[in-house]
């Protein structure tokens, strides 16, 4: 093997709390968290499933583990990432803020030479305060430079990728391309598979993307048995069901909805594992398990992509179908069972959440989640925190959502136009379209479809008043916003 990547940190020491005072009592749903016990922190993320994937948000693809997971947690039906691609969102996940403030933007790939900053904080670095063992499985994409790799920002494992498993010549948008074409590009490595022991493959290939699944999967239940008697974050952060689409052996024809169904069902089995090894250890009443996608679907992969019906659009847009996800949180006595939550919240406030529930100190700058307990342990009338939640493409921010109420700026996106996808991991070309000012209600317009802007006009103008507040803020087109900090650099 080419082993281009020596740099992942080993055995990195850390000290281990003291053993665990009191098993986690049972409580009232509504009652404050018992911070006498440190909770352990599963995070599953995956990559552009749909809002209408999972069985248990209506999709007809079989996901009983993750269906169980809400029968015994809550679902939230409106939970959304920050920006409909992958890098962006998930800059927004590990550290509570809008990607544009921290620089982040779209997808980074093997040629970018940056990354996230040292001075920003993970939930890694946060959970680090209180001597959480910290892992991370899966696939990266905040800067595939050593500076920038997990093991530097809180985390003491990582097996993964770096970037996303379409940036390889190999991948089906660049198999016209010449090979040299291909390259340039990209650049090289591809698409590494960095380790800790000595796995660093430069051009990964479908057999081993095939894998994946199982792969991040094993290390992160070993990873629970190891770290049993100590507190533990897991982020296992999936590239599936990302193109190009690989499953296993083992889950091969097994859903019967085709390639894309049987994707589906193994990452299902991969919740399966965590949340049984749990379980088996006797962990579940102590820990939080968090599932949910980074972005809506590649639409048009058709076959290939997910659905996000009957949310409009996908991935790359910020209509809903590109940034509300599905989501099911789970920790039993805390969250309760078989419930759903129904207020506007977002991926930036999983961090502020867990330094409420740990007691670990948030940084010192600005950060833009809000701690969102009250709504996951079910208080009565608690409501989302937010007064807005903002919605980015790229540099440009493009919607704001309020209470019930979104509106949409002026801007242009693609879209299929009512067209199907491509077949077999072949895309079609999307269209491009455009919006006004658009207002709709979403409680009673789900799908984005009736326009209300002319009926409510002091509606839409206390939205993009707020919008403009913000565009000055984290910026807007190649205006930089004020509160905007600068994003980690290395020199060409």
């Amino acid at each position: 093997m080419n082993l281009i990547f020596p740099y992942v940190r080993k055995g990195i020491a850390f000290t281990v709390i003291a053993t665990i005072l009191a098993i986690l009592p049972a409580c009232k749903n509504n009652q404050e968290s018992d911070k006498s016990v440190l909770p352990n922190i599963v995070i599953i993320f995956v990559d552009d499933m749909g809002y209408g994937d999972p069985g248990c948000f209506g999709g007809v693809n079989p996901t009983p583990n993750i269906d169980k997971m809400a029968d015994e947690g809550m679902r939230f039906t409106d939970f959304y990432v920050a920006q409909p691609v992958c890098g962006a969102s998930r800059a927004a996940l590990l550290t509570g803020c809008y990607p544009n403030r921290i620089g982040i933007y779209g997808a980074p790939g093997p040629r970018t030479t940056t990354g996230i900053n040292s001075d920003e904080l993970t939930i890694a670095e946060l959970l680090k305060q209180k001597d959480y063992a910290t892992a991370m499985y899966g696939k990266w994409h905040l800067g595939h430079l050593p500076q920038f790799l997990p093991v530097n920002h809180g985390f003491d494992e990582y097996f993964g990728t770096p970037y996303s498993n379409d940036m390889w010549p190999r991948h089906p948008d660049y198999v016209t391309l010449p090979l040299e074409t291909a390259k340039r590009k990209w650049g090289f490595p591809p698409l590494p598979l960095i380790g800790d022991d000595t796995i660093a493959i430069a051009d990964v290939t479908g057999e081993i993307q095939s894998e994946f699944t199982t792969m991040f999967t094993e290390r992160a239940v070993e990873f629970i048995e190891r770290n049993q008697d100590k507190p533990f974050f897991l982020y296992l952060a999936h590239p599936m069901p990302h193109v190009p689409l690989f499953v296993s052996e083992k889950h091969d024809g097994e859903s019967g909805q085709g390639l894309y169904g049987d994707v589906i069902m193994e990452l299902d089995w991969s919740v399966g594992q965590v949340i049984n090894t749990l379980d088996s250890l006797g962990l579940s009443e102590n820990t939080l398990v968090i599932f949910t996608s980074d972005n809506g679907p590649w639409l048009n992969y058709g076959d290939h992509a997910g659905v996000a019906s009957p949310l409009r659009e996908g991935k790359g847009t910020t209509w809903d179908g590109g940034v509300r996800e599905p989501c099911v949180m789970k920790w039993p006595g805390m969250i309760p069972a078989g419930t759903e939550c129904n207020e506007p919240v977002m991926t930036i406030d999983i961090l502020p959440t867990i330094s409420y529930l740990t007691e670990a100190q948030l940084p010192d700058h600005k950060i833009d989640g809000l701690n969102i307990w009250s709504l996951m342990a079910g208080e009565k009338d608690a409501v989302s925190p937010h007064d807005a939640l903002y919605f980015y493409w790229l540099h440009d921010l493009h919607a704001v959502r309020s209470g019930d109420w979104k509106m949409h700026f002026p801007h242009k996106y693609r879209t299929m136009a009512g067209r199907e996808g491509g077949h077999d991991g072949m895309p079609e070309k999307y269209s491009q379209d455009s919006t006004t000012y658009e207002l709709y209600n979403l409680s009673e317009d789900i799908g984005e479809m009736n326009d209300l802007a002319q009926e409510y006009p002091e509606k839409l103008n206390e939205l993009k008043e707020l919008g403009e507040q913000m565009m000055i803020e984290l910026g807007h087109g190649r205006v930089k916003g004020t509160g905007v900090r600068e994003v980690g650099r290395v020199d060409e």
